[in-house]
């Protein structure tokens, strides 16, 4: 489905700090928190994992925004996709693929011949989306940000000079 006409990608400021945390917690609960320990749950909360990634790496980020309200990010850096969140009232109206195109159209602009990512063997949304966007698992590992018994997926997309080919 085609993004809304409103959305609108820019680099992110330090102002979203608040909304790209509420993003990961909300994207955390729809997908990470069910496949989690308890202990790993707790850990995340009691780290504050959002809050702390935000920090490091908030402003490299960019933004989609739909109606002016920041509905997903993505963070990259050199070949590798670091995050692609989307609000979960956002999901599956084309705000994803939007920020992984122009992720891949930058990744390919740098002179990096593939892009790269990680996902987790569970999470069966992720991975359909990331196939259908011609990601290929290139190796499979244990998890060990969690210590849930999870395993995380390397996929790699070969990438045209548009950096969607």
């Amino acid at each position: 489905m085609p993004p809304a006409a409103e959305t609108h990608i820019r680099r992110a400021t330090s102002s979203d700090a608040p909304v790209l945390r509420a993003i990961l917690y909300e994207t955390y609960e729809s997908t990470w928190f069910p496949a989690l320990t308890p202990a790993a749950a707790q850990r995340f909360r009691d780290e504050d994992r959002p809050g702390a990634y935000v920090r490091a790496r908030g402003t490299a980020f960019w933004v989609a925004e739909c109606d002016g309200q920041v509905v997903g990010f993505v963070d990259w850096d050199a070949d590798f996709v670091n995050a692609l969140h989307v609000r979960p009232g956002h999901a599956r109206k084309g705000v994803g693929s939007r920020l992984m195109d122009m992720a891949e159209t930058e990744i390919a602009r740098a002179g990096f011949p593939t892009a790269r990512l990680e996902t987790d063997t569970f999470n069966a949304r992720s991975r359909a989306f990331y196939a259908k966007r011609g990601y290929r698992e290139a190796d499979q590992y244990p998890d060990t940000e969690w210590n849930s018994g999870l395993t995380t997926l390397l996929l790699v997309k070969p990438l045209g000079q548009a950096g969607t080919g």
